[in-house]
């Protein structure tokens, strides 16, 4: 399949959602689909308000028009409720495609830690961006529930994977097994909305390490002196840091999946996190973490699982069998009806501002080419600079002035009318042919009733005040 794939969540940026789609997009071409990924590099951008590390694309409309069209995909999978998601989504409710949406993150608990924007509203406008969608992907049987409760979109299990081969416990696992000062971890953005400080007040014994950059990153490590901050890091330099801790400590209570806990217990780190969406889901009743109110009794629990139990349960999170599932929901754009669609057709896609200029550019050069090519429309104008300073000078009322004057346009619309009837016969074949010839004479029918209605309406005027 031509699969199309639209993100405002991309590279540089190192998350979730762009891990998840990075995996996903390689599978799919691994399968010889061929995958168009439309993301915020090729546009211009601006940092998000709050969190420069994301950016914003600016009118991004015309470019992903572009681009959709050009690739002519048979599915198309909006990823994202940004920028190019929104206008993903115009193109194809516009040119009436279908396509599935994907529910990610938590975004009005984003938004409203981040500006105070009541959840009511961003709900609201989750349902009207995934409403339209034929369905929407959703990482756990939580969110799905949540998505049901909540009326937004018809929602549909699309579970995430881990890479195995990286992500993998090291030779020395038994050894780090055997340290008395325990190492606890938390790899994710540094941001409001991760909770990061719930885990770093924590009485823990031994040291914490904090891997990722973020909004907060700056005024966090000011605040907690004694914590060591890697930073941000690729993903190929994850493994090494994992397998040089002991625990896991999941603190956000707003991430709908958590693909950092897969990657942690993958290298053997037990977990620790609160009873929430995203670690129920992931740990479960696996005893490859617990899951406690209590976050510090939770943690200090977890350094007692064995290495061996965390990485058993990874095992069973494939890459492969969540890319068949994800290709497994996708859904055909188009239906044909008689070979047509409007998709098809480069010259349906204007709106808005762009299409008032090209329409007037359009009319602008049908006026030129019927003045130019059109012997009719050259007579006709030639009356009409008689007719129209004649309707001005009767002593007419205003509407019979109006309806004088209108008669002399409507003369001059049914000739454009004809002349493109003319036009479109003659694009088909010079030939003579009965029905092109019918076609001709309605059109010149057409135009001599007008001319009869206009000279009608000036004679009985005319009769009217000078009889």
């Amino acid at each position: 399949m031509k699969i199309a794939i639209v993100t405002d969540a991309w590279y540089p940026q190192i998350n979730g959602v762009v891990r998840t789609l990075t995996k996903t997009v390689e599978g799919l071409r691994a399968c010889d689909h061929d995958v168009l990924i439309i993301t915020p590099e090729k546009f211009r951008t601006i940092p998000c308000p709050t969190y420069p590390e994301i950016r914003l694309s600016i009118l991004p409309g015309r470019h992903v028009s572009q681009q959709l069209r050009a690739f002519t995909p048979d599915c198309i999978h909006i990823a994202t409720e940004g920028p190019l998601g929104l206008a993903a989504r115009a193109f194809a409710i516009r040119n009436q495609l279908a396509f599935t949406t994907a529910y990610h993150t938590r975004f009005p608990e984003y938004v409203r830690s981040r500006i105070l924007i009541p959840l009511s509203w961003t709900y609201a406008f989750l349902r009207w961006f995934h409403n339209p969608s034929e369905v929407v992907m959703a990482p756990t049987n939580a969110v799905l529930n949540d998505l049901e409760s909540r009326r937004i979109g018809k929602p549909v299990i699309w579970p995430r994977g881990v890479d195995l081969e990286l992500f993998k416990p090291a030779k020395n696992a038994e050894k780090i097994d055997s340290e008395t000062k325990p190492i606890f971890i938390n790899v994710g953005r540094v941001a409001v909305e991760k909770n990061i400080e719930s885990f770093l007040d924590l009485d823990l014994p031994g040291e914490k390490w904090i891997v990722g950059g973020g909004p907060a990153l700056k005024r966090i490590k000011a605040r907690y002196p004694q914590v060591r901050f890697f930073g941000p890091k690729k993903m190929e330099e994850l493994p090494e840091i994992y397998n040089q801790a002991d625990v896991f400590v999941f603190p956000s209570r707003t991430d709908t999946f958590g693909l950092v806990l897969l990657e942690a217990m993958a290298c053997g780190l037990p977990v620790a996190a609160f009873p929430v969406t995203g670690p129920i889901d992931v740990i479960g009743n696996s005893g490859a973490g617990i899951l406690d109110e209590d976050l510090r009794s939770a943690a200090i629990r977890a350094s007692k699982i064995k290495r061996t139990t965390a990485r058993k349960h990874a095992e069973t999170f494939s890459w492969k069998s969540a890319t068949e599932i994800f290709a497994s929901h996708l859904v055909n754009a188009r239906v044909r009806q008689d070979g047509y669609h409007i998709a098809d057709n480069p010259y349906k896609d204007n709106q808005g501002i762009t299409r008032a200029i090209a329409a007037a550019r359009n009319s602008w050069a049908g006026l030129v080419f019927a003045f130019h090519e059109e012997s009719a429309f050259r007579q006709e104008l030639l009356l009409a600079l008689i007719l129209v300073p004649l309707a001005l000078w009767m002593p007419a009322t205003e509407i019979e002035t109006a309806l004088m004057l209108s008669t002399v346009l409507l003369v001059f619309i049914v000739e454009l009318l004809n002349s493109s009837v003319e036009a479109a016969v003659d694009r088909i074949s010079f030939k003579k042919h009965g029905l092109s010839k019918r076609a001709k004479d309605y059109g010149s029918a057409a135009v001599a009733l007008a001319l009869v209605l206009c000279g009608i309406i000036y004679m009985s005027l005319g009769l009217k005040y000078y009889s």
